[in-house]
């Protein structure tokens, strides 16, 4: 067993856990250790640090002066509205860091006066290379009370006196080519709070202080960082419920400052967040945002931001900036793609629309789908009054379908072309859902063209759909591949990173099947959820697409599918489903029948759809993924009669690792899978990480395995699924390696990726 200072001693070591105990003796880890401490050393160094007579600036000054720092202990002595002065407070750290056998002296000078501090430190120790801006005071009331007294006090401490303490120190800083500064910053600076209008201002003026001393000190070697932290002091002794209080230690946030001022530290221009032992980084972020006017010539209006507002305050894709050249080029590029009157984010213009729905339409979709009362199950998709009635969940995709009918989005996404409706073919669709739809209300859908591919005969057209609830929180994310056939040629890409991926199912036999029969009228009952295209009940228009009679919607042939694989593995429970992704492959005729094959990999279930009667494949590259896999008594049987649970988990890798080439590759190593069952080994598996290849049985002729891991058939599953770490897993013998042990870090990513499926 690891001791309790096992996180240091890794930290320490820079090894992971798995092989501390086995390969370092504990007399070597400790000499480790200790030699880790003593090179976090300040001998030689000056360091000022404002406001440390008590609390924070206290736990600061002990801290640098135990690592040999000579430090100089400013404190007014005033009270924490800033009235009153005295010596006492810095008189008293002062002495106790002398007892210690330390060096410091005491400065009483108000930090506005920064060069008097500075001074001190040049007079009694010949340089200054650390500024610790910590002083401040309150004086907090509510917004429209606050007098000019109350705002000009708190921005002199916090604010000037943190310019002019650093201000005085930069020129010394910059001829020795070292220095190091800390801002103090606080959550209110950061987030607001009630009554602290001048204190919030002026903490978060210091972050920008910060940002740009950061950049002009570079070069110097001079770094500059805020430290937002939470602690006991006396500006707070009041304000926090006492057991809170209690656990707020400066002691647990000053070995953070410190780290940041040494030598050793490259960091820069950061804002790190610290309190009971916790320190984290913050960062501002900007959305991908939306262009809202996709021309020179265009006019930006109210109504053009309100109908991208969604799209321009989405913090899905938010990004950190490095730098406002970095920020600055952002529009630049936004700036030329408007003189090219493109968008490569939205080539066509961004389409809103609202779909009113009850549990009425829910019903008539399910029945639309297959959905029977002579199925048990069912009846909580076909009845309003049932316990878990709910919308199936590709529901979802009505509302993006009805939007997308209702505009012409994808009929006009091709510059002078026009597409028609009869030439407009289902390629594929992808869902996820985020939450489970309600079982009545308003969804409101952003409808853009993500992306067109010139494919030469034809264009295939990626719309992209986020449908919203009443309270602004997104329901789903669907996305629609259209192919319109004859609309190529136009000298467009051949290929996206926006399109998202099928993935083929298992080269096996699949784990289960279920079959269901079409009716002649599943067309006509369908598309009244609101799929109106004439292809699907109007011969004549049938026969101008080029079919003998009209076909069934894909949309629908898919509803049929995630109906068997939601029944079979998902315990007909719509919260347990996560996303599908599927392609069309060939029409469906109504009265034709439909089987569902399903392989199940993890949390995700491939399945294949075809038709009973001619054998065609109508669904392809198809899968479900779940939160959580509640799979049906048959099921279950059928999986607990596999000789090899983990049979599934290497089949998922072969899909991650075709899925990511250039990734994998870089790994660059071979590894052998002894999988074994009741202390045999029952299967081997290879993964050649060099080619890119995963395969049943040993290396092939002339390959060697880099790394051979052996584990029984369960731990491989709770591996790969993340019900055990492989680092515990080793520690406890139940996982064993040979070869290049080092080479199995660089499995992480893959395994992190098997273990989200």
């Amino acid at each position: 067993m690891l001791s309790t200072n096992n996180n240091i001693l890794r930290l320490a070591l820079k090894l992971p856990d798995k092989y501390l105990t086995k390969f370092i003796p504990f007399t070597a880890r400790r000499k480790k250790l200790s030699t880790m401490a003593a090179n976090l050393k300040f001998n030689d160094r000056v360091v000022v640090v404002t406001g440390a007579g008590a609390g924070l600036g206290r736990a600061y000054a002990l801290l640098f002066a135990e690592r040999g720092a000579s430090v100089v202990v400013n404190d007014l002595g005033g009270s924490r509205d800033g009235a009153g002065k005295s010596s006492n407070a810095a008189d008293i750290v002062v002495n106790e860091i002398k007892s210690k056998g330390g060096k410091a002296v005491a400065d009483y000078n108000s930090v506005v006066d920064g060069d008097k501090i500075i001074q001190t430190a040049l007079e009694n120790f010949g340089r200054v290379d650390v500024v610790v801006n910590n002083a401040g005071i309150l004086r907090d009331k509510s917004f429209a009370r606050i007098s000019d007294t109350d705002w000009n006090l708190i921005f002199d401490v916090h604010v000037k006196g943190s310019f002019k303490t650093t201000q005085a120190a930069w020129p010394h800083f910059k001829k020795q080519n070292f220095g190091r500064i800390i801002m103090t910053s606080s959550a209110a600076g950061l987030y607001g709070n009630f009554g602290q209008a001048n204190y919030s201002a002026a903490k978060m003026a210091l972050v920008g202080l910060s940002n740009t001393l950061a950049i002009e000190g570079a070069k110097n070697n001079i770094h500059c960082n805020v430290i937002v932290p939470t602690a006991a002091s006396r500006l707070t002794e009041d304000i926090l419920p006492p057991d809170f209080f209690a656990e707020l230690k400066p002691e647990l946030i000053a070995p953070v400052v410190v780290w940041l001022c040494h030598e050793s530290c490259d960091e820069n221009g950061s804002i790190i967040d610290s309190a009971v032992g916790w320190a984290s980084k913050c960062q501002i972020v900007r959305s991908k945002g939306s262009i809202i006017r996709h021309s020179i010539a265009d006019k930006v209006t109210p109504e053009s931001v309100q109908n991208n507002w969604r799209v321009i305050t989405n913090m899905d894709k938010a990004c950190n900036p490095g730098s406002i050249q970095e920020a600055t080029a952002g529009l630049m590029e936004h700036l030329e793609t408007m003189k090219n009157h493109a968008d490569p984010n939205t080539p066509k213009n961004i389409e809103e629309s609202s779909f009113s729905f009850t549990a009425r339409d829910a019903i008539l979709y399910a029945l639309g789908v297959g959905a029977t009362v002579r199925n048990g199950d069912d009846l909580r998709f076909l009845y309003e009054g049932h316990e878990d009635f709910s919308p199936l969940p590709t529901f979802a995709v009505i509302p993006g379908m009805v939007g997308i009918m209702n505009s012409d989005v994808i009929t006009s996404a091709i510059p002078g072309k026009t597409i028609e409706l009869s030439s407009i073919l289902h390629g594929e669709q992808y869902l996820e859902l985020y939450k489970p739809i309600p079982a009545s209300g308003e969804l409101n859908s952003v409808i853009h063209v993500a992306d067109v591919l010139d494919k030469g005969k034809g264009a295939v057209i990626l719309c992209n759909v986020e449908t919203f609830d009443e309270r602004g929180e997104k329901v789903a994310f669907c996305q629609t591949s259209a192919f319109a056939v004859g609309c190529g040629g136009f000298g467009g890409k051949r290929t996206s990173d926006k399109s998202i991926a099928t993935f083929d199912a298992p080269s096996r036999e699949p784990d289960t099947v279920a079959i269901a029969k079409t009716s002649a009228d599943q067309a006509a009952l369908y598309r009244l959820s609101g799929d109106f295209n004439p292809l699907h009940i109007d011969p004549q228009f049938a026969a101008i697409g080029g079919y003998s009679e009209p076909i069934l919607h894909g949309l629908c042939s898919l509803g049929f599918s995630v109906r068997h694989v939601l029944a079979q593995y998902g315990g007909n429970d719509v919260a347990n489903f996560k996303a599908l992704k599927a392609r069309f492959s060939k029409p469906v005729t109504p009265g034709e029948t439909l089987k569902t094959a399903m392989w199940r990999s993890g949390n995700r279930v491939h399945f294949q759809t075809s038709v009973v009667e001619s054998g065609n494949v109508v669904l392809s590259g198809a899968y479900v993924d779940f939160h959580k896999i509640v799979a049906s008594d048959i099921v279950q049987k059928l999986l607990s009669s596999s000789e090899l649970q983990s049979e599934t988990i290497f089949s998922a890798m072969s899909e991650q690792v075709n899925a990511n080439l250039d990734k994998v590759k870089k790994i660059n190593g071979v590894f052998l899978y002894v999988i074994t069952k009741n202390g045999q080994a029952a299967g081997k598996w290879t993964l050649d990480l060099k080619k890119g290849k995963v395969y049943k049985g040993e290396p092939e002729s002339g390959v060697k395995a880099d790394t051979t891991l052996t584990c029984d058939d369960d731990v491989m599953v709770d591996i790969a699924t993340s019900k055990l770490n492989p680092q515990v897993a080793f520690m406890k013998g139940k996982l064993k390696i040979k070869g290049n042990i080092m080479l199995t870090q660089k499995l992480k990513d893959l395994m992190n990726a098997q273990s989200k499926l």
